[in-house]
């Protein structure tokens, strides 16, 4: 597994996008060479970075199509449409800006010929790494332990993800009561007394890792056979945190306060906070800057289309517990919440407007957030602030969501990207396990995965309400 962002890739993924990039550049470099001649790439260094260019802008459109997510594309027909889909828009974006920069224009003919190799180079690069996951092969074979309802998630994140990286070869539960025979493929096993003979079992089977999610660890540990396979060289995981690499998420319900005491991460040092606030600085001043044309259009047709205030200001709470003024552009009906009181907004709410419509599903609402971000009360990336009469609510309910309050809020996150809008308690704690795993592995990069996440899901309108 390598660490990318604080998260946990399987080295095959990595190999994967890098190779289909590969492709996507051989195929430019073969157009070119076909329509240009051998002698057009003697030592011109400048028709390899243009075509380097164009590849990362096809790759980037791959991505942006969800062409990365296998639980999309599971179907040839699906991987077929969204990959033609994925070059006109590409098509489109280079043609911007090969007219705004002519000197990076690769030609018309060569980006032509090139998606004819694209299409063949990827789709049978495809077909190879589907035959790959299908096989299992060079995934990493486990043991679990356990047969609770941490046991049970992992077992079905491993069956739901075919591209995770692991097999489960064995789930040695904590009593025979635990297993379903009725369960079809069930890969359970009973061990003997204090589980003798573990080690031997994982090393005829060529396991590699045994992860450990026991209900209760104080009874009945098997620390004999644990030590005896950590010696041998097998490595021992224990379940939260083979959740949290596995998911990108942690579990509130399953988590101990020593767990959280002794794991990585948490790190907040002061030169983190430096950098963080820098950026938040300069981006919300030229964002505001850059942006002042939408935000008088949109103060205009607030203005046009319903009575009331065009900003919307509310509390919320931020940073340590402290209540600051959120600001939004107005996309409700004035006083909201007059009659009803606080609510959570729910799927095509009634007291939405029509220009609020459109400025939520395009999150122009959003913008007038940049001057909290401005002042200090808030930052581009961390957990959306919610409201102390939900928050009291919440803590009561949901273990460690106070927790949330020890960064600034943002106007996205872990949690948005990953999840979307929560309107239930449900959703809070779902949501609660993605923010943890942001607060406790919080970096500059990851912010700026999120904040490219961010875009794509503002292009594609995902998750409004």
């Amino acid at each position: 597994m390598l660490r990318v962002f604080r998260q946990y890739y399987p080295v095959r993924n990595i190999f994967f996008v890098v190779g289909e990039g590969l492709f996507i550049f051989l195929s430019f470099f073969l157009a070119s060479l076909i329509l240009l001649g051998s002698e057009s790439f003697v030592f011109d260094l400048w028709l390899f970075l243009k075509i380097l260019f164009v590849t990362g802008v096809c790759q980037a459109s791959l991505y942006y199509n969800d062409l990365y997510d296998l639980k999309i594309t599971d179907s040839f027909k699906e991987l077929g449409i969204r990959l033609l889909q994925a070059l006109g828009i590409a098509a489109i974006v280079l043609a911007f800006v090969f007219v705004i920069f002519p000197q990076a224009n690769i030609g018309r003919g060569i980006f032509v010929v090139s998606i004819g190799f694209i299409i063949v180079l990827v789709l049978s690069w495809r077909y190879c790494y589907s035959l790959v996951l299908t096989h299992g092969i060079f995934d990493q074979k486990i043991i679990l332990l356990g047969s609770g309802e941490l046991a049970k998630n992992i077992k079905d994140e491993i069956n739901s993800k075919k591209d995770c990286g692991y097999t489960l070869s064995v789930m040695v539960p904590e009593c025979a009561n635990d297993i379903d025979f009725t369960e079809q493929n069930n890969p359970a096993v009973i061990c003997k007394k204090n589980y003798e003979g573990l080690c031997e079992l994982a090393k005829a089977l060529g396991i590699q890792k045994i992860v450990v999610g026991f209900r209760e660890k104080r009874h009945a540990f098997p620390t004999k056979e644990l030590l005896k396979c950590r010696v041998e060289g097998i490595d021992v995981v224990d379940g939260n945190s083979f959740y949290e690499m596995l998911t990108g998420k942690l579990r509130v319900e399953d988590i101990n306060p020593s767990w959280l005491i002794f794991s990585d991460g948490f790190q907040k040092s002061g030169m983190r906070r430096f950098l963080k606030r820098s950026i938040d600085l300069i981006l919300s001043f030229l964002l505001l800057l850059s942006l002042s044309p939408v935000i008088l259009l949109t103060t205009v047709l607030i203005k046009i289309d319903s009575k009331g205030s065009v900003f919307f200001s509310q509390e919320r709470v931020g940073e340590k517990g402290r209540i600051y003024r959120i600001h939004k552009f107005r996309s409700m009906v004035a006083d909201a919440e007059k009659i009803s009181g606080p609510v959570w907004a729910q799927d095509n709410d009634g007291r939405v407007t029509r220009v609020g419509r459109i400025i939520r599903r395009l999150r122009i609402d959003e913008i007038p957030q940049l001057w909290n971000v401005l002042k200090g009360e808030m930052s581009f990336v961390g957990p959306r602030p919610e409201r102390e009469f939900f928050v009291r609510q919440l803590e009561e309910k949901i273990p460690y969501y106070g927790e949330r309050c020890s960064v600034k809020p943002g106007i996205t996150g872990w949690a948005q990207v990953s999840y979307g809008y929560g309107a239930s308690v449900e959703d809070a704690i779902e949501k609660l396990n993605y923010d943890l795993f942001y607060i406790k592995n919080m970096t500059t990069f990851m912010d700026l995965m999120i904040v490219l996440r961010t875009i794509k899901i503002v292009l594609f309108g995902k998750g409004v309400r």
